[in-house]
């Protein structure tokens, strides 16, 4: 492990040491359900799964947004582990669909057990963690669960479809990404909110914190593919580019870049293949990276203005540091 990696996690450890606790109840909720499976496998793969580690952004969100809005009960790890269930089982398809072949530095569960075991594995988690979703027995949270999964599924159709196009612009790119990314943090406020009973004005308001977040994650992921050690991230650099899905460095590059190079990113993106470390190098030159940090800290501060709703706690500052945290990490 790298120094740079070890100062990331500790990082990590510092903005969600309020929540400690109940991230570690997380993960004994979520090995208690893949326990309960009556197939060996899907214990197997769901053991496989969870002691991969990851970030638990989306429960760590919504116990965080929970317990700023007052929350006091035990029902936010539950939903945590709940949302995470929800998460994990679209990664599980997204690998099949994209073929991918690593994931946190480890093997995929469809590189490992085949793509027919890990689709059927998906739905056991998709259905598990609407079965956990109902026992908590409140309306609202179940909305907003359902909703973001239908929204999670239109997502992934309209990035299919905007795969190998080189004219996909920013306004495209932020709607694939608010319905893959993002529904899922503005999810976890929605639920949080439902089990504080908060107004509608601290909803919307925490609705477009998440939004921000999300937003502000999914292109500091997407940096990543280009500018990133796969050591410490744990992507396959260049993934994104192969699966021909034209992400804001590549926009942004195409707009600075000239004619010839513009047409040389063009026709890789159609292509589904090219020279990798060439277009790497036309990305870097072109300044896009730099410019995608600044529309990523953009995010950042219209996150920070929504949380003005929130009053001061151990938690909201939490949730202040965790913008910058998702901006300028390597991993």
């Amino acid at each position: 492990m790298t120094s740079n990696t070890s100062s990331i996690k500790k990082s990590a450890q510092t903005v969600l040491a309020p929540i400690a606790e109940d991230l570690k109840a997380v993960n004994d909720i979520l090995a208690r359900e893949f326990a309960h499976s009556q197939s060996p496998t899907i214990t197997e793969i769901g053991s496989y799964i969870t002691q991969a580690g990851g970030k638990r952004m989306r429960p760590a969100l919504l116990m965080l947004m929970a317990k700023a809005l007052g929350y006091s009960g035990n029902d936010h790890r539950e939903l945590g582990a709940t949302i995470e269930m929800l998460h994990t089982a679209t990664l599980m398809h997204d690998d099949v669909v994209d073929e991918g072949m690593m994931r946190r530095g480890r093997p995929t569960a469809n590189a490992k057990w085949g793509n027919s075991v890990a689709v059927l594995v998906g739905d056991f988690m998709y259905t598990r963690s609407f079965e956990m979703m109902i026992r908590i027995g409140n309306l609202r949270v179940m909305q907003a669960l359902a909703c973001a999964a239908n929204t999670l599924s239109e997502g992934e159709v309209i990035q299919m479809k905007n795969a190998h196009d080189p004219s996909v612009d920013e306004a495209r790119y932020l709607k694939v990404i608010e319905r893959k990314t993002s529904v899922l943090f503005a999810a976890a406020a929605e639920m949080a909110s439902a089990l504080a009973g908060a107004s509608k004005e601290a909803e919307e308001a925490l609705v477009n914190y998440t939004m921000a977040l999300g937003n502000a994650f999914q292109i500091a992921d997407d940096i990543l593919d280009y500018s990133g050690n796969p050591t410490e991230s744990g992507k396959q650099i260049g993934a994104d580019f192969e699966e021909g899905k034209v992400t804001l460095p590549v926009i942004y590059a195409m707009q600075a870049a000239n004619e010839q190079d513009r047409a040389f990113i063009e026709k890789a993106i159609r292509d589904g293949h090219g020279d990798f470390e060439k277009i790497s190098q036309i990305i870097q030159a072109s300044g896009a990276i730099e410019r995608c940090k600044v529309r990523a800290k953009m995010e950042l501060e219209k996150g920070k203005l929504a949380l003005d709703v929130l009053p001061s706690s151990i938690f909201k500052n939490s949730l202040i540091e965790l913008l910058s945290f998702v901006v300028e990490r390597k991993a």
